[in-house]
């Protein structure tokens, strides 16, 4: 008996039903199996942590996007994570300090937020990435990109675009190149986000206004951020980029929008986003930050994939399901499991393989077909 009250789900969550959550499980596998392959070790952080250990290790952190509650036993703030990546900083300032750097780790859980948005309403996702601990330099920054698309197509995903930013770009022109007054920073951000060229002018960053155009396809986009580069300010960050590129080519679609802030609150000098063909929204985002408390650079991604899961599931061939009968050999079911089929075995004499789903039946020591 169900309860068309009681059983409702607070707005922005929802169940994972078959096949939906097996997809999304078989994705977190898949990318996990990856990273490990490149040397990645797992570790698995706690739902809840103190809310001020969570706001406190990078910056951008929003404690108003945590669910926050007192914890009965310190009379201590807690928060349900809204990013594992500051919970990884955590990890690799304490529990892992003297570990060898740099530190390569990698992790998935769920995290939940207070409010969704108008792309992407949910309030809880699956959340998967890795983190270089210890280096936010050019060699890092590029196997984080070629590590992420690797991830992405071994769980399936095609027509992977990468699109590098470089999240401190004002700050960098602002300080000599193309000054700014302390008031006029942030409104030069905002403006550039919102890629409004008549803001921009109104907020005093009229030599601003050409990053609005260096963004497109890499190659033509990096030639006109290279024609813009006031005074060589941008010139490492430039080639920085240009060699990243060139370790992901042919890997996957490259672009760039040096402005582009959104989402990269804790970034530092370069950062990037992942999309795919098929899927709706960011699949991931990654880059360069420095984690407090312990005046270490790193250099990550992070991948929610369940949108991913949602693309592939309505496209996935179904797996074979074998009924078992009553009094079925049992060495034989087992053979067939460790070959990869799916077993289903039958509880008494009204079970039917048709009905419970399954494609073929066992027949002596061999499967049929129903």
């Amino acid at each position: 008996m169900t309860d068309s009250i009681n059983d409702l789900l607070p707005e922005g969550l929802a169940d994972r039903l078959p096949p939906l959550a097996g997809q999304a499980a078989h994705i977190a596998r898949a990318m996990l199996d990856r990273m490990d392959s490149h040397g990645y070790d797992r570790v698995h952080p706690p739902l809840i942590e103190f809310e001020k250990s969570l706001a406190g290790r990078m910056d951008g952190v929003q404690p108003r996007q945590m669910f926050r509650f007192v914890d009965p036993r310190s009379l201590r703030m807690l928060a349900l994570r809204s990013d594992m990546t500051v919970q990884i900083g955590r990890i690799a300032a304490t529990g892992l300090a003297a570990a060898p750097r740099p530190l390569r780790l990698c992790y998935a859980g769920p995290v939940a937020r207070m409010t969704g948005d108008q792309l992407d309403p949910s309030r809880e996702n699956m959340q998967l990435g890795a983190e270089l601990i210890g280096r936010d330099n050019v060699a890092a920054a590029a196997e984080m990109v070629c590590l992420a698309i690797e991830a992405l197509k071994a769980a399936g995903a095609s027509g992977i675009s990468v699109d590098f930013t470089l999240p401190d770009l004002v700050d960098t022109l602002a300080r000599e190149a193309l000054p700014l007054a302390g008031g006029q920073i942030d409104a030069v951000r905002r403006e550039l986000d919102a890629k409004d060229a008549g803001g921009l002018r109104d907020a005093g960053g009229e030599a601003y206004v050409p990053l609005l155009y260096a963004t497109g396809p890499f190659d033509e986009a990096i030639e006109k951020l290279a024609a813009i580069d006031a005074g060589g300010a941008l010139a490492s960050r430039i080639a920085g980029l240009r060699e990243i590129a060139a370790r992901a080519a042919g890997k996957a679609r490259l672009t760039l929008d040096p402005s582009e802030r959104h989402g990269f609150e804790y970034q530092s000098w370069f950062g990037f986003t992942l999309y795919a063909e098929g899927v709706r929204g960011v699949l991931g985002r990654g880059g360069t930050y420095h984690i407090h408390g312990a005046d270490e650079p790193a250099t990550g991604f992070s991948l929610y994939p369940e949108q991913l899961a949602e693309a592939l599931a309505g496209t996935a061939e179904p797996r074979p399901r074998l009924f078992l009968p009553l009094g079925h050999d049992t060495d034989t079911a087992a053979r067939l499991r460790e070959t990869g089929w799916r077993t289903v075995a039958a509880l008494d004499e009204s079970d039917d393989p048709a009905t419970l789903g399954c494609t073929h039946r066992l027949d002596g020591s061999a499967p049929v077909a129903v």
